[in-house]
């Protein structure tokens, strides 16, 4: 239902976008989130946005790094990442929520299948 694109490789301290888009059906009106897995670790938050932009969230480890944002004519949330760290390495997961302000009690409903960020020292 989700499909993420826009990953790649990236050195230390530089830049990338990640885009997602939904297939099968809008997510206008639901809040939207990115979520990464390293290899061997658990897959963890990343950020959210609510449905219309005017709430966002974000976890400790790329506050001030990262930026979520979403586009609702284009129905497309995008992740933009700045300065960033080997340890962003990861695959990056965009899901959505069945509501439209970002619920931390809500399991997320439809999920991507991940793009891959490398980002090299």
């Amino acid at each position: 239902h989700l499909v993420e694109s826009g990953g790649g490789v990236v050195q230390a301290g530089g830049s990338l976008r990640l885009s997602c888009v939904g297939s099968g059906r809008t997510f206008d009106d639901y809040a939207m989130g990115w979520f990464r897995q390293a290899p061997g670790k658990e897959r963890e938050f990343v950020a959210a946005i609510a449905w219309n932009g005017a709430a966002t969230f974000y976890a400790d480890s790329v506050k001030g790094r990262f930026t979520i944002s979403r586009d609702n004519t284009k129905s497309t949330p995008y992740l933009q990442m700045k300065e960033a760290k080997p340890e962003d390495t990861a695959v990056y997961y965009c899901a959505a929520q069945e509501t439209g302000w970002y619920d931390t009690a809500l399991e997320f409903r439809w999920w991507g299948q991940g793009t891959q960020v490398t980002v090299s020292s």
